[in-house]
């Protein structure tokens, strides 16, 4: 029995949905690995965890220029040093874990992770195999930091392990894999039976509209896409997420009534249906995370962005935007003239025909396939 341990950290929801994305598979096709999933950050200090992740959410929704200054600042100079310096110093309380698991295999889904394990490699007070997967369209270097001790790199595409390659990584030590998904965004849907059971008409337009949850709460420019939407495509059906704050969903229910569309809109606070609702989509609005843009890709669904937080989302947006698998609506907009030319100049097919050279759908499975080779 083989033993894998999966290490995330807190800092939005992408590095946590890969790591379970990947232990699911694993139990569900391997029956001699045994795998773990831990925050990596919570494990050495809890108190440390809260602050961090209540700062973190804190400047990216309240003081975003200061979050981007921090991103841009921590890829060298002084901050990356301190950054790379409080990690090597917090690995001495990751040393304990890792003794007791005694992985085979450690999976890192964090940059923090991955330079605390690399940092106990090369200092041989560990012994196991190591893999990064990096969640988002976009590379930091603070994911490479000791990249000599990492022995497999996974990537979204093919420009990502290019830059790796300018750091003097090993080609054949990166693989283009994409972020790992749920397989429930590869089993086969009844589109029917979707549209039936959310009271919407197969024969209509459908926009998913991702609010950003509490990322999204006070962004103008996300309440105003809605309302241009509504008013511009009178035969668009449109189902909006609006998470669990109650700020954005009372605003959402204000747009609603004040535009008479509730016959046509359809409003949730939550829905575990997210791969069916990208299925019957014609198009997705959300921000640029790296886990949601890569359902939408596997989903064959052109992306519309709004509010990416500043650093890697950014950076994410950008990376779609150049490869014509989105638009990026941005605040300084004319946001009826930017909708207008999407739907009625073909923009949103052609948008379609360049998903496929991004979409990595199988992307869990060649992880896992691939990551096990290693022991």
């Amino acid at each position: 029995m083989k033993k894998i341990l999966i290490l995330y950290g807190s800092y939005g929801g992408g590095h946590l949905s890969a790591a379970k994305t990947l232990q699911t598979y694993f139990q569900e096709n391997y029956q001699d690995v045994n795998v773990e999933i831990i925050d990596c950050i919570e494990y050495i200090n809890k108190h440390l965890n809260k602050v961090s992740t209540e700062a973190y959410k804190e400047f990216a929704k309240k003081m975003p220029w200061v979050w981007k200054r921090v991103y841009n600042k921590s890829k060298s100079g002084a901050l990356a040093f301190l950054s790379t310096t409080n990690n090597k110093i917090l690995s001495l309380k990751l040393k304990k874990l890792l003794e007791e698991e005694k992985p085979d295999l450690v999976i890192s889904t964090h940059p923090f992770a991955t330079t605390m394990c690399a940092y106990l490699k090369e200092k041989e007070k560990v012994n196991f195999k190591l893999a990064t997967i990096l969640t988002d369209y976009h590379i930091h270097p603070q994911w490479l930091v000791l990249n000599l001790y990492n022995d497999v790199y996974f990537v979204a595409n093919e420009q990502m392990k290019m830059d790796m390659i300018s750091y003097n990584i090993d080609d054949d030590k990166i693989f283009v894999s994409g972020i790992p998904i749920s397989k429930r965004f590869l089993e086969p849907k009844n589109k029917t039976e979707i549209f039936n059971s959310f009271g919407l008409d197969e024969n209509k337009k459908t926009l998913l509209f991702f609010a950003g949850g509490e990322f999204g709460l006070g962004r103008n420019t996300t309440f105003l896409l809605f309302r241009t939407f509504i008013r511009l495509f009178p035969d668009m059906q449109i189902v909006a997420i609006s998470g669990k704050n109650k700020n954005m969903k009372a605003k959402f229910e204000k747009i609603i009534d004040q535009t008479n569309s509730s016959n046509r809109v359809k409003l949730l606070e939550y829905t575990d249906k997210v791969p069916e609702l990208m299925y019957i989509a014609t198009a997705i609005v959300t921000k640029p995370g790296g886990l949601t843009v890569s359902e939408a890709l596997a989903s064959k669904k052109p992306l519309i962005l709004i509010n990416p937080i500043p650093g890697q989302e950014e950076e994410n947006a950008q990376f779609l935007v150049d490869n014509n698998v989105a638009i990026l609506i941005k605040d300084s907009d004319n946001i009826s003239r930017t909708i207008k030319y999407l739907f009625k100049a073909d923009k949103i097919e052609n948008m379609g025909k360049s998903i496929d050279i991004l979409s990595k759908p199988d992307s869990t499975e060649f992880i896992c396939d691939n990551v096990l080779k290693l022991i």
